[in-house]
């Protein structure tokens, strides 16, 4: 079947569209911002999707799988991201497709955080509140490729969804949970990662102390801040957001703001309203301290558990207009071009049914982008590309079931094997299982004779019986290496 892609941007369908028949790509032809790992590549993503996996479901989060496609209405709940949107259309109602509302179409989903709004609502019955669950899945987005920014790409999200309520220690759970698994990863070459977080409750409160009301625009453009830089930023707050030059200063003020704990939160905070004149029995900031007192709390309880993996920092905005409260943002020791790996935040209002509101709090690691920095920066490469640990070598066609029947008895035992695929000389057969990574090469018997198993790593041949051979517990084992 072919189908279209299409980006949707701001609602409209752009006329410069690409258009790919799924099966067919020209040999040699590469799509930018599509990426597809060679198989020792693949190996180190498939670890870290392991190791990821295994910590999420240490801490009781539990595996879903979502469609790849979502209505229109869906889709553009995010707002400002619908320009990123891949619209799908059957090739042949292209030139059509006004005909339909943006809002029935079908498109792929950009990230996971919309697809599980949907499904809890869906499967409310049959899910366990407070539902905690891991996925980590494809997705796409209509970016402009860049080094580490892909169109198609794999996300890691964990998200706690509560019916009617959530406690808020969940806020400090989550961000936790992936320091933890982030740490994991370090055996990888991945740098030591800081979680930094801040609350939309504080910053708005501060914002409408100072008498701003486009408090999403405002929002947006501090989200900027690590992109064009603070004096960019003030110019937009100002053209966008109807700010002062006084206000939109007091704005990259707030943004300045870092503190390792609540103590010290809360004093440079209450320093900083003063200064700018807000007053303390007021809406605003009765607003901005519910806020910054849920923050505090993230803070000192985080470092209670994991000291500095946490840290309060006021720059961090989220420029997504779902966010409700706290907001997250993880950055890696050294790594001040990757930006932020793993993002994230509270959301109250994203998954409603009637009267019913689910809200929730997630975090979602980019992957591709993780790999891709694990590849080329930190030096992580698979030991070997092939998972098999032994590749049974065949005298010749006519003995090729003996071979076989070695090659199932090691499979049956739990070991990982391969046969040559063709009964080639000797030493065409070892250089086989050298190129993909395999450690032993077994020669099965001939003439009565037992069947011996070569280590072409160390050279060492010794006779072998596959009812009880064993590897070498390190040759066995497909794993990642740092240079």
């Amino acid at each position: 079947m072919r189908f279209a892609l299409h980006i949707l941007k701001k609602s409209w369908i752009l006329d410069a569209t690409l258009t790919y028949y799924i099966g067919f790509v020209a040999k040699g032809a590469s799509i930018s911002g599509f990426p597809e790992w060679l198989p020792a590549e693949r190996v180190v993503e498939q670890r870290v999707i392991d190791t990821l996996r295994e910590v999420f479901e240490l801490n009781g989060f539990l595996g879903i799988e979502t469609r790849a496609v979502e209505t229109g209405a869906s889709l553009l709940k995010k707002g400002e991201t619908s320009k990123e949107i891949y619209l799908l259309s059957r090739l042949q109602e292209v030139g059509s497709e006004s005909d339909t509302p943006v809002e029935e179409r079908l498109g792929l989903h950009f990230d996971l955080t919309v697809p599980l709004s949907r499904y809890v609502v869906e499967h409310s019955g049959d899910l366990a509140f407070p539902f905690k669950r891991w996925q980590i899945q494809k997705v796409w987005r209509g970016e402009r490729p860049q080094e580490g920014r892909f169109r198609e790409f794999v996300q890691a999200d964990i998200d706690v969804i509560g019916n009617g309520d959530l406690p808020d220690h969940y806020e400090v759970e989550l961000p936790l949970v992936m320091v933890y698994a982030l740490e994991r990863l370090r055996e990888f070459g991945l740098p030591k990662a800081t979680v930094h977080a801040n609350n939309r409750k504080l910053s708005e409160g501060f914002y409408r102390g100072l008498g701003l009301s486009d408090i999403e625009g405002v929002l947006r453009e501090i989200d900027k801040l690590d992109k064009i830089g603070a004096d960019e930023v003030a110019k937009l707050l100002v053209e966008t957001c109807g700010a002062s030059e006084s206000q939109a200063r007091a704005c990259l003020e707030l943004a300045e703001l870092t503190a390792a704990d609540g103590a010290e939160l809360a004093s440079k905070f209450d320093a900083l309203a003063a200064k700018h004149g807000i007053a303390t029995d007021s809406e605003a900031y009765a607003l901005a301290r519910e806020g910054l007192d849920t923050l505090a709390m993230i803070v000192d309880q985080a470092a209670a558990i994991r000291p500095g993996s946490v840290i309060a920092d006021l720059k961090i905005a989220r420029g997504l207009d779902y966010y409700t409260g706290s907001v997250y943002e993880t950055f890696l020791d050294g790594a001040a071009s990757l930006g932020s790996i793993c993002s994230g935040g509270r959301y109250d209002n994203l998954a409603s049914q009637g009267n019913r509101k689910y809200p929730g709090v997630g975090l979602s690691i980019g992957l591709s982008r993780l790999v891709s920095y694990m590849l080329h920066t930190a030096g992580a490469h698979a030991n070997r590309m092939s998972p098999a640990s032994v590749l049974v070598a065949v005298w010749n066609e006519d003995e090729r079931a003996l071979s076989n029947t070695i090659a199932n008895t090691l499979r049956a035992r739990g070991i990982a094997t391969d046969v040559a695929p063709t009964a080639a000389k000797l030493g065409k057969q070892i250089k086989y299982a050298d190129k993909l990574g395999i450690p032993y090469v077994w020669f099965p018997g001939q003439e009565g004779a037992g069947d011996e198993v070569k280590n072409i790593v160390s050279g060492e041949q010794q006779p072998a019986d596959a009812t009880s051979w064993e590897p070498d517990s390190v040759n066995a084992r497909q794993s990642v290496v740092i240079d």
